[in-house]
């Protein structure tokens, strides 16, 4: 395994909570990334799905990072929140320009790029393989706490005191070298 494998994903560092099931027809766990879900490509943010999540989640959370990227701290991709706990599904496109079928209510936080949207795969050409992290959270309140103007970080310090469970989901993406 390269050194690129061995990164920690964010909620690694979280408490420990019971685990639900995310599914996607848009991302396969393990398997390269649709163009669909690439910056250059299609910059959609995928379809997502989840169930058995812990009684008494009042919210959802929904996140993408790379910690792959070449930062020294990853990079956010995608970070939504406030999603009601009648929603349990996100179609293709909800977190991306339009929004059409954003759930009333939810807030998008900025991500790494600086917009409050999903912002596709985009590794240097030639850094090898990245894992982009599809992480779904119940949370135990309606409203998290920071508004559309939090940082990933902000947003993740809440999560890490009202997260009561959690289902990912990754897939890879890899930029050849060119030439």
């Amino acid at each position: 395994m390269t050194e690129l494998k061995r990164r920690p994903l964010p909620h690694d560092f979280h408490p420990p909570v019971p685990s639900f099931t995310v599914t996607s027809e848009d991302v396969k766990e393990g398997a390269v990334l649709r163009d669909a879900q690439v910056q250059s490509a299609g910059n959609t943010s995928p379809q997502l799905r989840w169930e058995g999540f812990p009684a008494g989640t009042k919210s959802f959370a929904v996140t993408c990072y790379d910690p792959d990227a070449p930062t020294g701290s990853g990079f956010w991709h995608w970070v939504l929140f406030d999603i009601p706990a009648s929603v349990t599904e996100l179609p293709a496109g909800a977190g991306s320009e339009g929004f059409e079928g954003l759930p009333e209510g939810a807030v998008h936080a900025r991500n790494d790029y600086g917009s409050k949207d999903f912002g596709g795969a985009a590794p240097p050409p030639g850094d090898g393989p990245h894992r982009y992290v599809f992480t779904v959270y119940a949370v135990d309140q309606e409203k998290l706490g920071p508004d559309a103007d939090a940082s990933p970080a902000v947003v993740g310090f809440n999560l890490r005191f009202h997260a009561i469970g959690r289902a990912q989901l990754i897939g890879e993406y890899e930029h050849p070298k060119e030439g």
